[in-house]
């Protein structure tokens, strides 16, 4: 009995390299155009300068602050379609040798529900773990329904840290948190 073959995403994440930084920030402007334009105001999410985003991910990628600094892509075949970024854990309450910090992560939208987030966050937490971090903790639009959603099926928990921002309107953020001690997956 023949079998019929699916195509699917290739499924790669790996560290972003220098010529990556064009696609990671149009994934950005492409994300933040859908998953903030209720969030933050519309000259924030169509004024985003995808030029400005291409530098600063260019000196993430070749010049990080430290060597816990990472920039991870996910690739479906070999196209950009998401990105992450994660770094020592910078607030006053966080244990930068063991917080690291989920500092974005986003998926082009076109390429939603396909396991890249997933992905990105499962290289994430092996990525944090190998550099000795036992607990990633977010920043989150607590009006972001959807990261929200997608980090509490993950084993996220808001962790009581609550921030405003001032974007030309005040945008609340809660902190969420995981253990990422365990041997493997991101709840120990």
């Amino acid at each position: 009995m023949a079998t019929t073959e699916h195509p699917r995403p290739d499924g790669t994440v790996r560290l972003a390299q220098v010529g990556d930084a064009d696609a990671i920030a149009r994934v950005q402007a492409a994300a933040w155009s859908v998953s903030y334009r209720d969030l933050l105001p519309a000259e924030v999410t169509q004024g985003f300068d995808e030029d400005a985003a291409r530098v600063a991910w260019t000196t993430a990628i070749t010049a990080p602050p430290s060597s816990k600094h990472r920039v991870l892509v996910a690739l479906a075949e070999s196209d950009v379609v998401g990105f992450a970024a994660v770094a020592p854990g910078a607030d006053d309450d966080l244990d930068p040798s063991a917080d690291a910090e989920l500092l974005t992560l986003h998926v082009e939208p076109s390429a939603l529900r396909r396991g890249h987030g997933s992905r990105l966050m499962h290289a994430v937490a092996d990525y944090a773990r190998d550099d000795g971090f036992v607990r990633l903790v977010m920043w989150v639009f607590a009006a972001d329904d959807a990261l929200r959603g997608f980090l509490h099926a993950a084993g996220w928990a808001a962790d009581g840290s609550t921030r405003d921002l001032d974007t030309g309107q005040l945008a609340h953020q809660v902190r969420m948190h995981t253990s990422i001690a365990g041997p493997a997956g991101l709840i120990a």
